[in-house]
């Protein structure tokens, strides 16, 4: 089933154009990794300043609607940025679509988008496609996610579950044949089981799928599926049967409609929360959330450059007040400073890490050393 697309959008009001002036960060302590890694590494890797005029495709105008897709699960992240920067007296036509991370990127290497939010990092064939429409890009973690597992609350049996009951009901190999709460575990009941989750345009879907099944899309298909997070969580809040998996805001803001389950790990069970993300317990379902701007549309578009800036300069508390999990205040002044040197390309090299701690994902984020075939 093909998720319903949402829409948020403000009215366009003219901006007063300005020079978009972004001060280095200051006042970093001595210990921090990452600064050390961002700096020592990012010599001879910035973009093109604006008077070189590096060719690239994408809007033709910076007086356009900033256009924002992609990621369900970043969504809340951009809804709230948006709100923050227009209650701080900015104004722009921003219009912000929930259309899953695969779908976003398609957009973005099209020239469609100056923004594509992903819970995932852009894979190779991604980057093939903006290489082919000439679409350099700046990668920017903006977030931390717990993907998590929940249950209706009228679950009176399920309390945790380990990866491998999790392959055994949501694997290829599963459809039309693990259908009943007894097949998963034979302590659960001999109940049928109604199952809910991502689409395959999320990266919800490809994230899961790698760290339980093994390969992004190797899940089965007979399970109502939607792009749109809000779906999941009415399909599972509407059947005591029910199970399904999202994003960490989602749960956080429906606590009240669903219950998690804990994930059992070599250390025990262990419950999606922001505190066992930020020490590494919760894995392997554990992820950075990103944002991926044009750089060339950045280069145009005052808007551009203020949005982008405020949003990261205010991560921290625009992050939490969506429900999701903040980077350490620390990391988003290197987010900022990967914003301002403009380190374009990818960390990842389309590859899609899966189990990583937070200092994990975050040192690979800000590991510029990386074949230039892959940026």
């Amino acid at each position: 089933m093909v998720g319903r697309l949402k829409l948020f959008t403000l009215p366009a009001v003219a901006m007063t154009s300005s020079r978009w002036i972004a001060c280095a960060p200051v006042g970093w302590r001595s210990g921090l990794l990452l600064a050390s890694i961002l700096w020592a590494s990012s010599a001879g890797h910035t973009g093109p300043t604006p008077a070189q005029g590096q060719a690239g495709t994408g809007p033709a105008s910076s007086s356009a609607s900033l256009r924002i897709g992609g990621s369900s699960t970043v969504f809340p992240i951009l809804r709230e940025a948006i709100q923050a920067f227009r209650a701080a007296g900015q104004r722009a036509a921003i219009d912000l679509r929930e259309t899953g991370s695969s779908d976003g990127f398609r957009r973005f290497c099209a020239g469609q988008l100056e923004i594509a939010n992903a819970s995932r990092p852009i894979n190779a064939r991604e980057l093939k496609a903006c290489a082919s429409q000439r679409i350099s890009f700046i990668e920017l973690p903006i977030a931390f996610d717990a993907l998590t597992v929940v249950v209706n609350p009228a679950n009176s049996w399920a309390r945790q579950i380990s990866s491998a009951e999790l392959a055994r009901l949501w694997g290829r190999q599963a459809q039309g044949t693990v259908d009943r709460w007894v097949e998963v575990n034979r302590d659960w009941p001999d109940r049928p089981i109604k199952l809910c989750g991502p689409g395959k345009d999320s990266g919800t879907y490809d994230y899961f799928n790698k760290a339980i099944n093994g390969s992004a899309d190797n899940s089965r298909s007979d399970y109502t599926a939607s792009e749109d997070d809000t779906v999941i969580v009415r399909c599972v809040a509407e059947n005591p049967n029910a199970l399904g998996y999202f994003g960490y805001s989602y749960f956080k803001n429906n606590a009240q409609r669903l219950r998690a389950l804990a994930i059992l790990t070599d250390a025990g069970a262990v419950s999606p929360s922001a505190l066992n993300v930020q020490t590494g317990r919760y894995r392997p379902l554990s992820r950075p959330l990103f944002i991926y701007v044009n750089d060339q549309a950045m280069i145009r578009s005052p808007e551009l450059q203020k949005f982008i800036t405020f949003t990261i300069r205010n991560g921290l508390r625009i992050v939490a007040q969506a429900g999701d999990i903040p980077l350490p205040a620390s990391t988003y002044r290197l987010v900022e400073a990967k914003l301002y040197k403009r380190v374009l390309g990818s960390a990842f090299a389309g590859d899609l890490p899966v189990g990583l701690s937070i200092g994990e994902a975050l040192r690979r984020s800000f590991d510029l050393n990386k074949l230039p075939q892959f940026r």
